[in-house]
């Protein structure tokens, strides 16, 4: 009797092996960057109250939140929905920023994940969970822990200034892609009036993240203009070009109410702007590519794109793409929308140089954690250009020259991507190691601080903690440049406090 001869044929059993190889790895990459988000989450615990912590915690006790709204507004820097966001965060003391960090990291992760599924099925494709979930996963690890600040991606007023945006701006598109596949015109009038808060809201959120996603929503609603030729036509109706346009509106009215506040006028006084010079704007912007570029661990988010774009054609029951499907752009406007990207992240990233050369003078370029606004789009492109090279990968199994090559491709891919992920550990242990015991020090310094106070000191000494290049009492020598020592004083009803 003749052994029984496996069902299919060499190129569908080669496929069979690649899905599966492709299941077991996104697995372990999700364990992996489940693991390491997991002790951004946890370490958000330990964070203690240094730099603006003082100021918001103190003012929002004594003031409430619409009080220190009102102060950001007169005399801060205009910035009120990050004031009004801050005090809310900060109305049960350091509660709200130690939780904060795991918050965003599941809000964030989750709307990546459900926009990167509506980008698919407009493309008339639909990636499996086990493998969309890794590449959101790696994504998010790679920009808390990628970065050179990674304190600071924990710390709640760069948190809300510059990650809270992103997450607002992602669950706004969402909304509106929602209410456009809805029936009747009432949910699409909700959404284009959601669309001209979220911009005000964002307007006066954070100026990096109003530049980012002010040229991405300028971009998209050229391109939605329904009286495109057809070859570059994305959209049928004027929904898409008039949410977006709405958006920009709102953009430009919080812009204008930030720009105009008191708060706003006083802190130009303090830095008056610069002369415009392309030439240092041109260096600014080379300075932080050089940085970003450098971290070669960022292109772990193509390798997980790699191990995506093999999914949509390996793992079997997926709906495949068709050069004669209904969705999707024009060939014309798709090779359009490939190169895109690029530009937009440039002019991002110049206009996010531009506003620190203002705000901060010429090492302005150095606050690194405002580039998160568009290190998130950046790490996004990535995955873009990884699924598409992991698409073309996966296509080519179908050919009997190259039957491994999808095999091969997701095993490069996977160990790329784990390797990217350990990169990330030493910056995950220091950023432990640091954390918790500044924590224990500040807490037993605390303790010390309310036993004097209790018993009736009116000044206590304070010893300084820096942490992740964070301003901390004394950081000045100069006379009345120390704004963080009497914002301490204050946290701690005390009338001053001084040096051990």
């Amino acid at each position: 009797m003749q052994a029984r001869k496996p069902v299919g044929g060499p190129a569908r059993r080669t496929r069979a092996a690649g899905a599966g190889l492709l299941r077991g790895t996104s697995g372990v990459l999700t364990a992996a960057a489940g693991g390491l988000l997991g002790v951004v989450g946890f370490l958000g615990t330990f964070l203690r109250p240094t730099s603006d912590d003082w100021c918001m915690a103190w003012k929002t006790r004594d003031m409430g939140v619409l009080g220190v709204t009102s102060d950001f507004y007169l005399t801060q820097n205009g910035r009120i929905t990050n004031a009004f966001l801050g005090g809310v965060v900060y109305s049960h003391g350091m509660l709200g920023p130690q939780v904060l960090s795991t918050v965003l990291i599941t809000a964030l992760g989750l709307g990546l994940y459900l926009l990167a599924r509506e980008t698919l099925g407009a493309l008339d494709m639909r990636a499996p969970t086990a493998v969309l979930a890794p590449a959101v996963l790696v994504a998010e690890a790679l920009l808390f822990l990628g970065g050179t600040r990674t304190y600071q991606m924990l710390w709640a007023p760069a948190a809300i200034s510059h990650i809270l945006p992103s997450v607002l701006g992602i669950w706004a598109l969402l909304a509106a892609i929602r209410a456009g596949r809805s029936p009747g015109r009432r949910p699409r009038r909700a959404a284009l009036v959601g669309a001209m808060v979220t911009g005000f809201a964002i307007g006066t959120l954070s100026e990096p993240f109003l530049a980012v996603s002010g040229l991405t929503a300028a971009t998209a609603a050229l391109l939605t203009l329904p009286q495109l030729p057809l070859a570059l036509r994305l959209a049928r109706t004027w929904y898409p070009f008039t949410w977006s346009a709405l958006y920009c509106a709102g953009l430009t009215v919080g812009l204008a109410v930030l720009y105009t506040s008191p708060g706003a006028a006083w802190r130009r006084a303090q830095r008056p702007p610069r002369e415009f010079s392309a030439r240092r704007l041109a260096r600014d912007g080379v300075h932080i590519w050089d940085t970003v570029l450098s971290q070669w661990a960022y292109l772990g988010a193509a390798a997980t794109g790699v191990l995506l774009g093999l999914a949509l054609t390996l793992i079997p029951g997926r709906p495949q793409p068709s050069v004669t499907r209904r969705g999707g752009p024009p060939p014309p406007a798709a090779r359009l929308l490939l190169i895109l990207p690029i530009p937009v992240l440039i002019l991002s990233s110049l206009a996010v140089a531009h506003g620190l050369r203002l705000g901060y003078g010429g090492n302005g370029w150095t606050y690194a954690r405002t580039w998160t606004s568009f290190l998130i789009p950046y790490l996004a492109t990535l995955t873009l250009y990884g699924a598409l090279l992991g698409h073309w990968a996966g296509q080519r199994a179908h050919t009997p020259d190259k039957p491994h090559l999808p095999r091969a491709a997701a095993l490069l891919a996977g160990t790329f991507t784990l390797a990217a992920l350990a990169a990330l550990i030493p910056a995950a242990q220091q950023l432990t190691s640091q954390t918790v015991t500044r924590a224990q020090r500040w807490d037993a310094q605390d303790t010390r601080i309310r036993d004097e106070i209790t018993e009736g000191a009116g000044s206590v000494t304070y010893e300084a903690m820096p942490i992740g290049s964070l301003a901390e009492p004394y950081f000045s020598r100069h006379e009345g440049k120390d704004w963080v020592a009497p914002c301490t004083a204050k946290y701690y009803r005390v009338q001053q406090i001084h040096k051990p």
